[in-house]
């Protein structure tokens, strides 16, 4: 019967309508049916339009013209009429299970195309070690099997999946009585047709016109540079490669060494295509004796002086080689017994009555010295490395064990570790391109032959391009006095603050065991004189008490303010604190939060270390700015004459995410937005801070309508954005903002689509729950410091001049981006900040946008020099990191994330800041 014929006829069981649906069922007789309109048909949900990146509209033409070399390499692309064919790649065991761990893969894969080659067509492979894998043209076939033979797979560097084989080693004979699949050396190969990418993508990218296809054959690209460094023995870090070499090696203490190696990313830009390469670095564990890391991890004179429960975390995972033999094993632990006795069951050679080995018990520690005739001066008295599975342990005397070079150290690095890396890692410019020029003749790129199927040729210069110097905005200080910064710096020698602030009801504690508080407070108030700050002599200076020191540092923070309560009249205006002689004191977060969180008290922490001129004048800058003082501001936002801001009423946002360290992955990500006040000020802060979940970049709580108040006509919202937005109102003349413009850090190309359409949503919605009638217009602009672009002098030992802009040439084919190093770089080589203006509703020149930006880099309260990236987003940053150190002596912190399939805890709520200090540069 056909199809059509197929619907049943009549009213019964089967009846359909007209739809294909079942009947309606009857109306009961108690029930009006409701006639719906036809008028009004339902009308289909609205679609959302989704805000796409803005193009760029023209290049700017203000500054001085300055040429530069960028470490952008010119390349050739000659082959853009083929493929790139895109295969899956699955690697089994011989009795069918996957090989699940990455590593063993190209030693797989390198195998299969040595033994099948002709079968290949003799095809070159891109393989990303692990499931995807590229050539240039097909295979012969969509799918192929292959079987290989490895003579060994040890666990080395670039193959961490087989287990150790034990040669020599005790419990040897055990392992032989079990044959493990997992040690097995033939290995299944799948390789499948996935896609086919055609080559003229990366042509039409260079237009502007970029698309997926354009993304996975940059993908492969970039693939096939890190095919080229993992063939040299590289350890490969995403995007970056480090050489085994010991002058690249730097150490910074505790165990960990710094590895100086490469980023290289294949970028599209207005010159076409271009190598970006630029000088990287990784934390990787001091390779050698092991004993010799342990004694550096734990800061100690011995092995016998060693924590070995720390010391078997610091190990877990880490590979060694095992003398004599040069065996690589995976540590799984340690010994819970001394070498000399921890026992293991050995095989004898000779059997007993039943025919069965015979077996005796025998220590490690005899096991090498009689057995192995292998001398140990010292590893008797301390736990074996274990690098066996839990109920089949394999032990190793400490002193024959030592540690594989090149493997990454990823927890936190210290303070002390992180200033040694930043201090040992800096180039001078000319330093950076010499090293720069000497990577790419080792890399020999013209020598790779994926590359030369592609038709790819690098050049080896720098690219050039033509940068403008924008001369620095002027400045006003006190006793309406102008002047002009000289080479992004300035100074307060003889000049007033522009609105010095009144330092009155203050009181000095001192936490500081070795610290003269009065020649400081002296020093102090003479300096705040000189800059026109009246301070008062503080009611008093409070002494910790000798016995409270050992406390813990919560406790001391209060037994000091049960001191302040007893020793004040009243609450104070402003709190100065001595902290103890050390950097990052585990007394600031307690001591903020009090103050800030508790009692809402303005307080300035200082480190009395070295206390000089230059120092107090800093840490007066900083009291002025947190007490609602001015110290200096920007001429055009006085008179006021900024373009496009200062006759509309505008509102500037900085917003940022700050993540725990790595290693912290269950610490809460901190979101602040802070806010400009004043209007038309641009000089003036402050800020909202918010926990949200771990490692989260989108900002989740700019939007929170409070649930219930939907028809109150004053709404609640408990986000972050109308805390800005009512602040603007009351501080700018009862003015809502008609203008918002939003400079966001942190995020990649990846997410700009989010930042417009989720992150903006958010804004644009808080302001229709204000007043449905209310359209600001908006400006989006993101900041990214987190690149490799670097830009240099011809032929000057100099970094670039403050000011200079770079809009052509290594920018974006078709986006609104620009570079800017606005400050002046004093050592190393100064990072650009890479400015993407995603969205511009407002409708800036580009002129008049880029000077924006620039003289927004004049206006942070903190320093007397200008700043590499704009002050609103500085702030964010401050606001998040001084929160989350409120978070870091919370219980709350030890929150895990979730296990075995359980939903994540609640994220832990910052506490809020008193009333009497939320509109303050708290942060400053």
């Amino acid at each position: 019967m056909d199809s059509n014929d197929s619907a049943v006829n009549g009213t019964g069981n089967g009846a359909t309508n007209g739809d294909g649906l079942p009947p309606p069922p009857p109306v009961p007789p108690n029930v009006t049916p409701i006639v719906v309109g036809v008028e009004k048909p339902l009308e289909p949900p609205k679609k959302k339009n989704v805000r796409l990146t803005m193009v760029r509209r023209a290049l700017g033409t203000k500054g001085q013209k300055i040429p530069l070399l960028t470490n952008h390499f010119k390349v050739n692309v000659a082959n853009v009429d083929g493929h790139f064919y895109h295969y899956s790649v699955a690697l089994f065991y011989e009795d069918g299970r996957p090989i699940d761990g990455k590593g063993a893969g190209r030693k797989i894969i390198d195998k299969v195309q040595d033994t099948y080659g002709s079968e290949l067509a003799g095809k070159e492979f891109a393989y990303d070690g692990e499931k995807s894998l590229f050539t240039i043209g097909a295979l012969p076939r969509n799918k192929l099997e292959f079987t290989v033979v490895l003579e060994e797979i040890s666990s080395s560097r670039n193959n961490g999946n087989s287990s150790p084989t034990g040669n020599d080693s005790p419990n040897e004979s055990d392992r032989k009585r079990v044959r493990r699949p997992y040690r097995s050396k033939t290995f299944k190969v799948e390789i499948s047709f996935a896609a086919k990418i055609p080559m003229m993508a990366i042509a039409n990218a260079l237009r502007g016109q970029e698309s997926e296809n354009s993304q996975e054959a940059f993908r492969v690209l970039d693939i096939i540079l890190r095919q080229h460094a993992a063939k040299q023995g590289c350890l490969l870090v995403r995007q970056s490669f480090f050489h085994n070499d010991a002058k690249n090696f730097t150490d910074l203490g505790g165990g960990v060494f710094g590895c100086r190696g490469f980023h290289t990313s294949f970028r599209t830009a207005q010159g076409g295509l271009s190598l970006n390469i630029d000088v990287s670095t990784t934390m990787i564990v001091k390779p050698g004796p092991v004993v010799d890391f342990l004694i550096a991890n734990q800061n100690v004179r011995d092995p016998f002086s060693l924590d070995w429960a720390k010391a078997k975390r610091a190990l877990k995972n880490l590979r060694i080689k095992v003398h004599p033999s040069n065996t690589e094993y995976k540590i799984t632990g340690l010994s819970d017994k001394p070498c000399d006795q921890q026992l293991f069951t050995l095989k004898q050679h000779s059997r007993n009555e039943n025919g069965e080995c015979e077996t005796t018990e025998v220590t490690v520690y005899d096991y090498f010295v009689n057995n192995r005739n292998i001398q140990l001066s010292w590893s008797k008295d301390v736990p074996c490395i274990n690098v066996g599975k839990p109920k089949r342990p394999t032990y190793f005397p400490i002193e024959l064990c030592e540690l594989v070079s090149l493997q990454r150290y990823t927890k936190a690095l210290s303070t002390f570790q992180r200033s040694s890396l930043v201090e040992k890692s800096r180039q001078k410019p000319q330093e950076r391109m010499s090293v720069l020029s000497h990577s790419l003749k080792i890399n020999n790129y013209a020598a790779e032959p994926l590359l030369k199927s592609c038709g790819i040729s690098i050049s080896n210069n720098f690219s050039e391009v033509e940068g403008r110097v924008l001369s620095a905005p002027k400045l006003k200080v006190g006793r309406g006095e102008d002047f002009f910064p000289r080479n992004g710096r300035w100074n307060f020698n003889n000049k007033l603050l522009v609105e010095p602030s009144k330092v009155e009801r203050w009181a000095v504690v001192n936490f500081s065991a070795r610290c003269n508080c009065k020649d400081i407070v002296r020093d102090l108030i003479k300096c705040g004189n000189m800059k026109g700050v009246e301070i008062e002599p503080p009611h008093v200076i409070i002494e910790e008490s000798p016995q409270n020191r050992r406390l813990p540092p919560v406790a001391r923070v209060e037994k000091m303010f049960e001191e302040i309560q007893s020793k004040l009249p009243g609450a104070p205006m402003f709190l100065l604190c001595m902290l103890p002689e050390r950097k990052n004191s585990e007394l600031y977060g307690p001591w903020k939060r009090k103050n800030l969180a508790e009692f809402g008290i303005v307080t300035q922490c200082m480190s009395p270390m070295r206390v000089n001129d230059q120092y107090l004048t800093n840490i007066l800058l900083k009291i002025n700015a947190k007490l609602g003082g001015l110290n200096s501001m920007l001429c055009i936002e006085h008179s006021p004459s900024i373009p496009m801001v200062s006759k509309i009423p505008t509102l500037i946002l900085g917003m940022d995410v700050s993540h725990g360290s790595p290693g912290q992955s269950d610490i809460p990500s901190i979101a602040a937005v802070v806010s400009s006040r004043h209007w038309p000020l641009i000089s003036r802060y402050r800020a909202s801070v918010r926990t949200q979940s771990p490692k989260t970049e989108m900002i989740d709580s700019l939007f929170k309508p409070v649930p219930g108040q939907e028809d109150k006509a004053d709404k609640d919202d408990d986000g972050l954005f109308r805390e800005a937005l009512m602040d603007f109102y009351f501080t700018s003349g009862k003015r809502k903002p008609e203008q918002i413009i939003i400079f966001r850090d942190g995020v990649s190309e990846s997410q700009f689509n989010q930042v417009l359409n989720i992150e903006l949503d958010q804004i644009i919605e808080a302001c229709k729950y204000r007043d449905e009638r209310w359209s600001p217009k908006f400006t989006v602009i993101v900041a990214q410091k987190n690149h490799h672009t670097k830009f240099f002098q011809p032929k000057s030992p100099d970094n670039v001049p403050p000011g200079t802009v770079i809009d052509n040439k290594v920018c974006h084919p078709r986006n609104n981006d620009f570079y800017l190093c606005a400050h002046a770089g004093m050592i190393g080589t100064t990072r650009p900040t890479h400015y993407h203006v995603l969205y511009d509703e407002i409708g800036f020149g580009t002129d008049d946008l880029q000077e924006l930006v620039h003289s927004l880099s004049y206006v942070y309260q903190r320093s007397t020099t200008a700043i590499s990236v704009v002050a609103p987003i500085c702030y964010a940053h401050l606001a998040a990191s001084q929160m989350g150190q409120f978070m870091k002596f919370e219980e709350s912190s030890d929150t895990t994330s979730s296990h075995n399939g359980m939903t994540a805890p609640p994220v832990p709520q910052l506490p809020r800041l008193d009333p009497k200090v939320t509109n303050s540069m708290f942060f400053c």
